[in-house]
């Protein structure tokens, strides 16, 4: 989504299985994660104070790469540039004057293996953001304020070739494995945290007005809403 890089359009979700022959999912584990050793930050904002905590054991890569962003205060001064009420708010790009922070290069997508344990852009789940190259995340990061389960990877049912396999109401059958492993519309956008308290902060962060700002035509804060930091609790 990222749309977060706000420059390109997430449309790669919209996009159709086209290369393949016209299935089930896999079961999934949808058990919530309870590890109670996960990190936990503080992410302190203009409007207020916000916790979550990381599952590092779900998508390891993914929390190691946000944890290097909040260890070089990456972070601070940047803004939620991009906040839609109906779906999720977005920061930790572009400080208050617009400008771009720089980035290391993009972290593994894990949104599967987070997936296979029980992670999900339900409500107060923190994701991270990216282009419609499912390898492109860097530091942007999203909270889902209301569940968006379209945002899940789309499981792929076992077997090589795939014998069945679902997409938006049409069946594909006999599909190369490796096809559906690498198509981007089927990666979906990868979970690692959860907010623990600081909710009322999201609500305001999302009901705040918004408008054009900056090289962004839509969905800006009319009135900045700053990270002012992100801080490891333990």
């Amino acid at each position: 989504m990222t749309t977060p890089h706000h420059t390109r359009r997430w449309t790669a979700l919209a996009l159709s299985l086209s290369l393949l022959a016209p299935w089930s999912a896999q079961a999934q584990n949808a058990s919530a994660p309870t590890n109670a050793s996960t990190p936990k930050v503080r992410i302190s904002t203009s409007l207020g104070d916000i916790e979550a905590e990381l599952y590092a054991d779900k998508a390891p890569k993914t929390v190691a790469n946000f944890l290097q962003y909040v260890n070089d205060k990456h972070y601070e001064g940047t803004i939620f540039h991009r906040v839609i009420a109906g779906f999720m708010v977005q920061g930790g790009g572009f400080d208050a004057q617009y400008k771009e922070k720089k980035t290391r290069p993009p972290v593994q997508h894990e949104g599967r293996q987070a997936l296979a344990g029980g992670l999900k852009n339900t409500t107060g789940t923190l994701a991270m953001a990216r282009t419609n190259d499912p390898q492109s995340a860097t530091a942007q990061f999203f909270i889902n304020v209301v569940d968006n389960a379209f945002l899940d990877p789309t499981p792929i049912p076992d077997g090589d070739p795939v014998a069945k396999f679902q997409y938006q109401g049409r069946v594909y059958e006999n599909v190369a494995r490796a096809q559906l492993l690498n198509a981007p519309q089927l990666f979906g956008y990868t979970v690692f945290g959860k907010v623990t308290s600081g909710m009322d902060v999201v609500q305001k962060i999302r009901n705040t007005p918004t408008g054009a700002g900056g090289p962004f035509p839509t969905d800006v804060p009319r009135t900045p809403v700053v990270i002012q930091s992100i801080t490891l609790l333990k």
